[in-house]
């Protein structure tokens, strides 16, 4: 299998049927522009209000302005890495605010870098569209 998915305790919600929460309001951070422009159409698709930002200085004005619920956030990004990003938005936005690593790199240790600096999920690229339906409610 192609994608593996690592989370602190989560629960994988039944997907199909009606929308058991409201559209998530979802930033998307990703230097690879296709990438984050496919995964928010997914998004969008799905009902949820989306935005995009290609780097880690951007993705901090987005969500200063937009306060987020939930973010994907690359962790490789230029200049500002998605370890950087992700303390300043837990600083700055708090604590409810859902932090979703995800990476081209699944060793373990990847994973547990990723979860120890305060990400709540850790998904390997590329992402499976059944399992952000059910973690996007």
């Amino acid at each position: 299998m192609y994608f593996y998915k690592y989370t602190r305790a989560m629960a994988h919600p039944e997907t199909g049927g009606a929308r058991s929460r409201p559209a998530a309001s979802v930033l998307i951070v990703d230097d690879n522009v296709d990438q984050a422009d496919s995964l928010a159409a997914l998004c969008r698709v799905l009902g949820h209000d989306v935005q995009v930002a290609y780097d880690g200085e951007s993705a901090l004005q987005t969500a200063r302005r937009t306060r987020p619920e939930i973010v994907f956030l690359d962790i490789t990004l230029p200049g500002m890495d998605g370890y950087a990003v992700a303390s300043r938005l837990r600083a700055e936005i708090g604590s409810r605010l859902q932090l979703v690593a995800v990476s081209g790199r699944g060793r373990d240790e990847d994973r547990e870098r990723a979860l120890g600096a305060g990400f709540d999920h850790f998904l390997l690229k590329p992402l499976d569209p059944a399992f952000l339906e059910s973690l996007l409610g």
